[in-house]
Order: structure tokens, then C-alpha cells, then sequence
């Protein structure tokens, strides 16, 4: 059986020992970058590699020109995959550490960018893992190298001029996966400008789970993004928040309601900001 949006914590801890199965541990905090990579050498599941978000999972920062977490190369990428023992064959299953699901998704939409389908993410996270008393380990880990063979699907993503045509057609959505706190500018920034992106309606990527912390059943989704895009085509509607990180959620969640693939403005808040002269609102 193929998982290409969620596997439960059930499902996943049937199958820890299958060898067709790469479990990828993607905890991070925007708040303490280390904080991940500590968490996991404390403890992990089993067979687990740790996939950290400031270092496999972007590529470099130009200043003045990329957002604060740019996707890296396609090759880069598919060296890194290839090292965790990913190819065509495999099963990616990743996990986070909670409800907000800060990289887990975005390593969802990453490999579906390289052409790789077969990649699910755990659905509740560590935390429902945990609440179920499901086991730990501190064991060092060790994957046998593969090849993986990317298949660039760039129609995922959105670059910024597609954005900036996308937010004033009519034919096209584009959405804030932010809190309605950080679209308006209030609460807590990583960027030195606040608002969202002009035209842009509000997604808050949290809408999409359940007070459990796990995703939505897949027709709450789907009425809950009919709300939003009405009859727009999925293709036609683009998600970012602030650095390319959490509007993924938004991405996995109506795929997971059977809408197809919606794309993804990586550049997101941080590369828009760049240039005064790209318009803001509040």
C-alpha cells in the first residue's frame, strides 16, 4: 500500500520494519534552530533520520534575493535523498513534532516536486505518537545509500512574478497561510515588514486540524477549501506564509481531500518584502 498524503500512527508503527520505508524526522523551531537535531538525538523513532530544515532542507540564502528558507537545487536535494536511502521504490514517511507541523509538510512538497509521490506525513505528529505510548529510541541510525533520479515537477511552485499576476486575476487565489494576526501585521515577525502580500486572502493553515492536532476528515477539508477557492482550479491557487516553510500544510491538506495539487510561493513574505516597491497591505 502506497501513503501519499497521511499515514496514521497505526499504520506507521505496523510497518517500522519494512525495508521499503524511510522514516524522516523533521522537528525544528524557528525559535532555537538547534532544538530539533537535540530532540532527536534524545530520542526518535525507531529507524528515524534526522531531517533538519536549516541544513538538508534549504538551499542557500542570497541576500537581496531569496526568501529566509529557499528550496536548494534540485540535484542538491536529490544527493541528500539519495544519501537517506530514498529512490523510486522507497515509502518517505516524515513526521513533526506537533500540531504545528513546522517542516514535516514542506519535505511533503519537496519530494513531490522531484517527482516523488510515494511520501506521507504522520499524521498528529510525535505528540499523538507519544500520547499512545508508542515506543522511543536514542539509537544511532544509519541509512544505506541509494540513487534517487529527480523528475522536476516545477509547476508545484510559484515563482514571484507568477505571483504578482496571480493576486490581481480574477482566475487565480492567492492565500496567507499565516495566523489573521500575522496577515494584519500583529503578533510576532521573523521579517522586518509586516502585512501580506496585496490581493492575497487568508488561509490560516491551523484551520485544517482537528483539535487533536490531527488533519481534518477529508470532507471537512474539502468543504473548508470550496469555502475558499469556490470553483478556482487547484493549480490556479497559490499558498505561502512567511519563509516557505507552513504553507505546505495548506498543499497536503487538499491534496488529502482529494482537490489535487494546489502550488506553493516558496519565496513567500520574505522574498516579497525585498523589493519596496512590491505592494503590502494590512
Amino acid at each position: 500500500m502506497t501513503f501519499t498524503t497521511l499515514i496514521s500512527t497505526n499504520e506507521l508503527e505496523q510497518r517500522l520494519r519494512d525495508p521499503h520505508i524511510v522514516l524522516l524526522d523533521a522537528r525544528f523551531s524557528l525559535d532555537d534552530e538547534g532544538w530539533g537535531t537535540s530532540a532527536y538525538d534524545e530520542s526518535h523513532i525507531s529507524g528515524s533520520l534526522r531531517a533538519d530544515l536549516s541544513t538538508h532542507l534549504s538551499g542557500p540564502i542570497i541576500d537581496g534575493v531569496t526568501g529566509r528558507r529557499p528550496f536548494p537545487e534540485p540535484e542538491a536535494f536529490a544527493r541528500q535523498l539519495s544519501a537517506w536511502g530514498i529512490d523510486s521504490t522507497t515509502q518517505v514517511v516524515v513526521y513533526d513534532a506537533d500540531r504545528g507541523l513546522m517542516a514535516a509538510a514542506r519535505v511533503w512538497v519537496m519530494l513531490r516536486w522531484l517527482g516523488h509521490d510515494a511520501v506521507a506525513v504522520l499524521d498528529g505528529g510525535l505528540t499523538a505518537w507519544l500520547a499512545e505510548g508508542r515506543s522511543m529510541t536514542a539509537d544511532a541510525e544509519h541509512a544505506t545509500p541509494r540513487t534517487f533520479v529527480p523528475r522536476v515537477r516545477d509547476g508545484l511552485l510559484a515563482l514571484i512574478d507568477e505571483v504578482d499576476v496571480a493576486r490581481v486575476d480574477p482566475a487565480c487565489r492567492v492565500f496567507d497561510s499565516r495566523s489573521e494576526e500575522g496577515y494584519h501585521g500583529l503578533g510576532k515577525y521573523y521579517d522586518p515588514v509586516k502585512g501580506h502580500i496585496a490581493g492575497a486572502g487568508l488561509a490560516e493553515r491551523t484551520q485544517v486540524l482537528s483539535d487533536d492536532g490531527r488533519f481534518l476528515p477529508p470532507a471537512e477539508l474539502r468543504a473548508h477549501f470550496e469555502g475558499l477557492i469556490g470553483q478556482t482550479p487547484p493549480e490556479q491557487v497559490i499558498f505561502y506564509c512567511g519563509s516557505g516553510v507552513t504553507a505546505a500544510e495548506n498543499l497536503l491538506a487538499m491534496a488529502h481531500a482529494g482537490l489535487g495539487d494546489a502550488r506553493m510561493y516558496v519565496g513567500s513574505w520574505s522574498e516579497w518584502i525585498l523589493d519596496p516597491e512590491r505592494p503590502i497591505e494590512l
